[in-house]
This record gives C-alpha cells, structure tokens and sequence, in this order.
C-alpha cells in the first residue's frame, strides 16, 4: 500500500525528525482508536483501559517499578482528537522553528528531555508534596510536557520571532510560551494537576537546555549516543570511529579555519539594523544561523 511506503520512506530519511515525532504520535493513537473500536465489539471494553494503563506514567513508585519504560511512552499516548491536535499543532509550529536553527538530533533530544524532566516533576510532586500525597493515585499521558520544552526552547532561542494569531495578529512567542507556563500553573489545582506539572518540568528543561547551548554545553548528548546505538543496531551499520591528532600535527592552516567559526561584530550589526527596520522575519536562514552563533559568544 502505497501508506506503508509513504510511513517507511518518512522514516528512512535521517533528516526527517520531525515529521517522524508527529508521525509517532499519529501511528500510536490511531492503533488505540482500533484497539478501543475491536474490544468495544468484542464485549471486552476493559482491555483498551488495560493497554492505555500499561503505558501511561503512574505515580505510585511501586506501580513505576513494574512499567519504567512509561517515563517516556506516555508522552506519546493521546485520548481525544482534540488532546493529539493541540499537541501535534504546536509541535509542528514550534518544532519547525527548533529544526530550523538547531537541527533535527537537537530536537529530538528536546522532545526527549522534556518528556523526561516532566515524569521526574510528576513524579516527585505526587510522592513529596503533601497536598498531592493524600489524594488518590494518579496516571498520565500525553505529549503535551514535551510539546512544552520545545516551546519554551524555542522561546528561549529566538524570543522575538512572531506568529500571526487569529484574533491577536502579531505576537512574540516568548509572550505565547509565557501564556502556556501561566495557564499550567493556574491548572495546578485543578483535575489535570498531574499534566499541568508534567508541562512545568518540561518549560525548566526547555529553557535550561537553550540556555546550556547558547554557553556551549549540549544536554542531549545521552539522547544522541543512545539514538544512535539503537539507530546503528536496527541498520547494521558499524559505528564509526574518530580519532584526533595532535595539535603540533595538524597544519597550520587548519588551525586558522578552526578559530574563525562566529561572525564577525560587523556583520552582526547589520543583521540588528536589518532586524530593527523589517523584523526578525525579513532575515535569511543564512543570517539567522550567524545571529545565533554570536548569541553562543
């Protein structure tokens, strides 16, 4: 058929991440609206609970033990049309801006992180703070923590790129990613507070992972390895091995290359001057890449 070829060749390609975060995201609801519609006319309704349940993040330790892989599945569980869309529209919205300017293997490991730091937020909250103790134990599910890290993240990164909303026109994203951490606290104390802290963890660990690589420290390092083990054990592939030389080997001329990797002071100006009289959306990807490798400065 040709949907299996267009989901293999979507997967195939490396630099594809994501349109493959979001096919993931589909693939997985739509199995769990066949696995809901097959037991619901098979009279065995409570196995889809079941499936949702084997997946989902609890918050009960004990329960963790027995499923640790859920502190990354349940950020690719939905339940709802309106759960998956939301979530898939802001992660191609946001994500677009973060493969733009960061690559996909960064935002992976952002989507991955933040799913992460969500479940360890979840998690402590539900077994630490008081309030959270004494209620009924609680599961969750949903992208919507690592939807959040790549918002914020792209916030961080570029703070002053603008969306035209409908009804507001243009408005800085920073004041959008402001907007969801507000709404997510507000909803602390409400029926979701397990995924309203699960979207808080995933705003710090996007902020903080921007704020780390603008200093030249990569947090999703781990991610990346890890990918590529798995990638290379699925393809067959060796790994490759790299290996340096010394310094007093190297020519100097390749030395010289390696010491001019940011642009230069000038052409930063003009690019703030091109800013200030057309807007960060009247720049080249070309410009904007420089932009941000003098923000690593």
């Amino acid at each position: 058929m040709s949907i299996l070829n267009d989901i293999r060749t979507a997967f195939s390609r490396r630099d594809n991440a994501l349109n493959q975060l979001l096919l993931i995201n589909v693939l997985v609801f739509v199995a769990l609206i066949l696995i809901r519609v097959v037991t619901f006319i098979g009279g065995s309704g409570g196995l889809y609970e079941d499936v949702v349940r084997i997946f989902s993040l609890p918050s009960e330790p004990d329960s963790l033990l027995r499923r640790p892989w859920t502190v990354l599945t349940y950020a690719f569980l939905h339940q709802g049309f309106l759960h998956i869309i939301f979530n898939l529209l802001n992660l191609y919205w946001f994500g677009s801006l973060v493969r733009e300017y960061l690559g996909d293997r960064k935002l992976v490991s952002l989507y991955i992180l933040g799913a992460l730091c969500g479940a360890v937020l979840f998690l402590l909250s539900y077994n630490l703070i008081p309030v959270f103790r004494m209620g009924p134990p609680a599961e969750v599910l949903g992208a919507s923590g690592a939807v959040t890290a790549i918002i914020v993240g792209a916030a961080t990164l570029l703070p002053d790129y603008t969306f035209n909303l409908f009804l507001f026109g243009a408005v800085r994203i920073k004041y959008i990613a402001a907007v969801v951490v507000l709404i997510s606290l507000a909803g602390i104390d409400g029926g979701n507070a397990g995924g309203e802290i699960a979207h808080i963890g995933g705003a710090i660990l996007g902020f903080v992972f921007v704020k780390q690589l603008q200093r030249g420290t990569d947090l999703g390092r781990p991610v990346q390895a890890v990918g590529d083990f798995v990638g290379s054990v699925f393809s067959g592939r060796p790994r490759l091995r790299v290996t340096h030389r010394s310094r007093a080997s190297e020519p100097a001329t390749a030395t010289r290359r390696a010491t001019v990797v940011k642009p230069e002071q000038d052409e930063i100006d003009l690019i703030l001057d091109k800013i200030s009289r057309s807007g960060y959306e009247s720049l080249s990807k070309d410009e904007k890449q420089k932009l941000f490798r003098a923000s690593q400065k």
